[in-house]
Formats: structure tokens, sequence, C-alpha cells
């Protein structure tokens, strides 16, 4: 599932990968959170690829996934990730350098 948002704002566009393993409670946590924190804080200034591992597994692999769920900033560079359900706004923001 891909989920793609542009912003009517100029300034700095995010891609983010969020990598889940199917239904698990963790990854449906990780989804509804992050999508709730980039909702509020980046205002469609963002791109944001939602990748099933489990469906998927060469992205995972070529992409050198090891835990589910995690969340990649893709862009802008250096390239930042995080593990976990996400259900800490303050930690997401700063784990991924997004503040």
């Amino acid at each position: 599932m891909t989920i793609k948002k542009k912003g009517k704002k100029v300034g700095r566009k995010y891609v983010l990968k969020l990598y889940v393993a199917g239904s698990t409670p963790n990854s449906v946590r990780a989804i509804k959170s992050l999508e709730k924190i980039l909702s509020e804080e980046f205002k469609g200034m963002y791109e944001l690829r939602i990748i099933d591992v489990i469906k998927n597994p060469q992205l995972a692999e070529q992409d050198k996934i090891l835990a589910t769920p995690m969340l990649s900033r893709v862009l802008p560079l250096p390239i930042r990730r995080l593990i976990g359900d996400l259900s800490d706004k303050e930690k997401v923001l700063i784990g991924l350098d997004l503040v």
C-alpha cells in the first residue's frame, strides 16, 4: 500500500518507508501512530510507502530490514531508521531528525 500526499507549501518534502509484517498489533499501531504524526506535523509535506515484508520479502532483503515495524526516512539524506510501534511522537520526531 502506498500513501502519497503532496504539500502546497514551499519547503522540504520527506520520503518515508514503513516496513511492517502483516497485520500484527504492532504493525497496525505503527501505521496509525505514524499517520497521526504526519497529519499533525507535516501537513502533506511527505510521501509514505508502507511495505509489508511478508508480501514483499525481496524489498526487506534489498533494504536490509531485520526487524519490524521499522520506519526509514529516505529523503532528505542521510537515511535515518527507527524500530518500534512509533507510539511515542517525540521519540519518532527526534529519532528520525524530523524536528
